[in-house]
């Protein structure tokens, strides 16, 4: 399978000034970033710098989470999204399609998952980061052989050889008969308590923004849902990033620039800001706001809305002075028995199909291709 955050916004030069002044090390497929970090290196390996033309966007985040100026992220209070009163219930949910339709992406509060079970994910997922590497290399990857889930480092995600200033541990959470509980970590020892709940809260969660997203395109509340696989086919792959401190953020990234290939994608942060979204020709740093949750729209409820929902595109900074971690969980349709292609009722004569017909597999297999050829060109 391949992996569910496959990236195509390319990095088509490279970066050389200054760079005898880094180090020459060898970086293999199994170098652990968090082992980089804490080896004392002052300058990072030249794999991980950026190209020129992204090296002149690259910002200090905590400067741009403190400025107050030039757009956010809309919020919205999803208190109301089940309200019987008719008319708070349509206004929460046209401020959901709003969003949508303008960011691709918003905040959620009032969601319904409480607090408490929040901060236990958070616990068990930062446990797991806390042990030594040699402990958490148990339940390493092995992309070669198409194992993909579990503890791994980012590959090269282009042609080029980029690398990214992150490690992660990924696997499916949803549905529950579908699970390979042998990879999932058994320390902390909450971690497969909170993961699972976590993931039957959530998914509640995923039926109502879909919900809102298809009656906010005129189709039948349950439309949306069906067309990505319903409860027993749509699957939750979560992915908690690790991204350690970074001697020199202003020449890397932990995420490069990319959208998302899942229908929804939901995000949790430990409160350290990272995450940017490209708007309006230019990058706006998601605020850490308390208690929430960071919804995308990914590829596939774009194409099935033939646009009218964006699909973000999305990056990750890093910082030298404290680890972020991000939980993302990726809403996916089944990999070949669905066709992703605009619904009938989102195609007219005035706005014809923008999306040619793929199924989910052959859209991924797309995007890599595209990104590959792109990078050597």
């Amino acid at each position: 399978m391949l992996p569910n955050f496959v990236t195509f916004h390319k990095n088509t030069t490279s970066h050389s000034t200054n760079k005898n002044l880094h180090q020459s090390m060898v970086i293999s497929a199994n170098t652990r970033v968090e082992s980089l970090a804490k080896s004392g290196i002052h300058q990072i390996p030249k794999e991980y710098i950026r190209p020129q033309h992204e090296l002149t966007t690259i910002t200090d985040i905590f400067h741009d989470e403190n400025n107050q100026q030039g757009p956010q992220l809309p919020t919205i209070d999803l208190n109301d999204i089940n309200s019987n009163d008719p008319k708070a219930r349509e206004k929460c949910r046209h401020e959901i399609v709003k969003a949508a339709s303008e960011w691709g992406v918003m905040h959620l509060v009032n969601h319904g998952i409480s607090g408490d079970l929040i901060n236990r994910v958070k616990a068990a997922g930062e446990g797991f980061f806390d042990q030594p590497v040699e402990e958490k290399e148990k339940y390493s990857n092995d992309i070669d052989s198409g194992n993909r889930q579990g503890y791994g480092s980012r590959l090269a995600t282009n042609a080029c050889g980029q690398l990214e200033w992150q490690d992660y541990f990924f696997h499916l959470v949803f549905p529950e008969e579908k699970r390979d509980l042998t990879i999932w970590p058994s320390t902390p020892n909450d971690y497969i308590h909170a993961t699972t709940e976590y993931a039957r809260q959530l998914r509640s969660l995923v039926s109502k923004i879909l919900t809102a997203l298809s009656l906010g395109l005129g189709l039948d509340e349950g439309r949306l849902e069906k067309e990505v696989g319903g409860m027993e086919e749509l699957l939750l792959q979560l992915k908690v990033n690790y991204y350690p401190k970074c001697p020199q953020p202003e020449l890397a990234l932990g995420v490069e620039a990319h959208t998302d290939v899942s229908a929804l994608t939901f995000i949790l942060q430990n409160m350290v800001p990272g995450l940017q979204l490209f708007h309006n020709g230019q990058w706006v740093t998601a605020k850490c706001v308390p208690d929430s949750l960071i919804v995308h729209i990914g590829d596939t409820i774009e194409i099935l809305s033939n646009g009218k929902y964006k699909s973000v595109l999305h990056r990750g900074l890093v910082n030298k002075e404290k680890v972020r971690i991000s939980w993302a969980v990726f809403c996916e349709p089944p990999e070949e028995k669905i066709i992703l292609k605009p619904l009938p009722e989102t195609v007219s004569e005035g706005e014809p199909s923008l999306f040619p017909p793929r199924t989910f597999l052959q859209h991924m297999e797309h995007k890599l291709f595209r990104k590959n050829n792109d990078s050597v060109a």
